[in-house]
């Protein structure tokens, strides 16, 4: 190969990879986003689900932490994965203006369930742990925003300094997390994401109907303005 040749080769071979990052990049940026694992347990992308999606009954919220009133006309069940920077986004983004104007105003009930892909994630089911002890102290949402504020910190130590930031008895958290109390319901909820067509995170059932993925706020305005209005 002579040295024009090399030079062509070079230049394809930069223009490929740029092409492919832009797709990836525009892909993730405007369709939203979730992280799924596919048959072969590879990561991949997904993208939104709108109306179009399949509508999931019989999914059960005794015991799952929750938000708003207990009889809302609308219920949103999210299933998440704490370490997924998907749920991250749609915590820092979506969320909170669902919760201000739905939540807050009783219109909505949020339903939290764990969805953990732990073969990308492997903190995923610790903090999933984690939260749910900090729950046995009545400290569960709290927990659970000090984790999507800092998903780069996950690991025991940020668990351990959390607890004692939010004033938990630190032998009853240490002894929850020791035993892994809570692991039979964390897998409960991921089998029963499973069953009703999860395959990623973050994924929302609004009153049945499965949306994939962290949309903007204004695609879950739109589908409990719907369901209110059903």
């Amino acid at each position: 190969m002579d040295n024009n040749q090399l030079k062509n080769y070079v230049i394809v071979a930069l223009v490929t990879a740029l092409i492919v990052l832009s797709v990836v990049w525009v892909r993730d940026s405007f369709s939203g986003g979730a992280e799924n694992v596919n048959a072969a347990g590879i990561n991949a992308a997904g993208s939104a689900v709108g109306g179009n999606a399949a509508v999931a009954t019989g999914v059960s919220t005794e015991g799952s932490y929750f938000k708003g009133e207990e009889d809302a006309q609308v219920t949103i069940i999210e299933f998440s994965d704490f370490q997924c920077p998907f749920c991250g986004r749609f915590f820092s983004d979506a969320l909170p203006q669902i919760e201000r104007n739905y939540v807050a105003t009783g219109k909505v009930k949020f339903v939290y369930k764990d969805f953990p892909l732990d073969s990308i994630h492997p903190q995923a089911t610790p903090a999933a742990l984690a939260a749910r002890c900090a729950g046995d102290q009545e400290k569960f949402w709290e927990f659970h925003d000090k984790i999507f504020a800092n998903q780069q910190s996950l690991g025991s130590a940020a668990y351990g300094l959390w607890a004692g930031q939010l004033g938990l008895d630190a032998e009853e958290f240490d002894g929850c997390m020791a035993s892994q109390k809570h692991l039979s319901a964390v897998r409960a909820d991921f089998a029963e994401g499973q069953r009703v067509g999860v395959s990623g995170t973050p994924a929302f059932l609004i009153n049945g109907q499965l949306i994939s993925g962290a949309q903007p706020y204004a695609v879950f305005q739109q589908a409990i303005e719907a369901a209110l209005s059903g």
